[in-house]
């Protein structure tokens, strides 16, 4: 197992993708750009499971990069680094491709990179006590992650450009306000996120990818095009055994 990273499945099907780095903030470092996208697609591959929870160990999610850690090299060799797609970048792609309901459950900051992550995942459950921040101007940086991608999808335009273009930090309430998140009381973080993934992983497995598929599918696609995605997936719903008892259970009850 990768020491940046620890990996729980539950008996349910949850698998539980933390970052462990708390020292650092679970801030990136090459180790951990390399092995996040495997243990994703290793989900993905497994039948066993149901969904994706990915989480900070300590006190954030994830800080962004971590520009201090010796694998970096030197300032001059870090845009080397990040050429290409060999970064971040390949974390939303495995999120993205997992046709698994991957939920972010954003216990502490989120930012830069991080905040990447949890736009990319298809739930964020964030803590009353966290913050998200894309940060980048900041540092003289424009976005990377797909931040500049996601957060315009999720948020519109003028609001993506507001957060962007100031890099303050968003706060629960607001990121719940503003549909980018939803707000869960601190105190009751572990638990509500447990709840909401046993949800999950209750609904059939070939609805939820099929409805991930068409998420994914829906801002850019024709609307007469989607509409004929639809119908294609459903017929194949109907073919699942979760249905024909769905339907039997509904017959039985008339």
């Amino acid at each position: 197992m990768n020491s940046h990273l620890r990996v729980a499945t539950e008996p349910n099907g949850v698998r539980t993708i933390t970052l462990d780095r708390p020292d650092r903030l679970n801030a990136v470092n090459p180790s951990l750009a390399e092995s996040l996208p495997q243990e994703l697609d290793a989900a993905a591959a497994d039948d066993a499971v149901r969904a994706v929870v990915v989480t900070g160990a300590g006190r954030a999610f994830c800080a962004g990069l971590d520009l201090r850690d010796p694998a970096m090299g030197s300032e001059a060799s870090l845009p080397e680094r990040l050429d290409p797609l060999a970064w971040v970048g390949r974390w939303v792609l495995a999120v993205r491709r997992c046709e698994k309901p991957v939920v972010a459950a954003i216990n502490g900051p989120a930012v830069g990179a991080g905040f990447g992550l949890a736009l990319a995942s298809d739930v964020r459950l964030v803590s009353s006590v966290a913050t998200m921040a894309a940060g980048y101007v900041r540092r003289g940086l424009s976005p990377d992650a797909g931040v500049s991608y996601f957060l315009p999808r999720h948020v519109g335009a003028a609001r993506a450009a507001d957060i962007l273009f100031t890099g303050r930090d968003v706060s629960a309430e607001e990121a719940d306000r503003i549909g980018l998140a939803i707000a869960v009381p601190a105190e009751r973080f572990a638990e509500e996120v447990a709840s909401y993934a046993a949800r999950l992983v209750a609904a059939s497995p070939t609805a939820l990818a099929l409805t991930k598929r068409l998420l994914t599918r829906s801002p850019d696609a024709p609307l007469e095009a989607h509409l004929r995605d639809e119908l294609t997936y459903i017929k194949q719903c109907f073919a699942t055994p979760e249905v024909r008892r769905a339907m039997e259970a509904f017959v039985a009850k008339a």
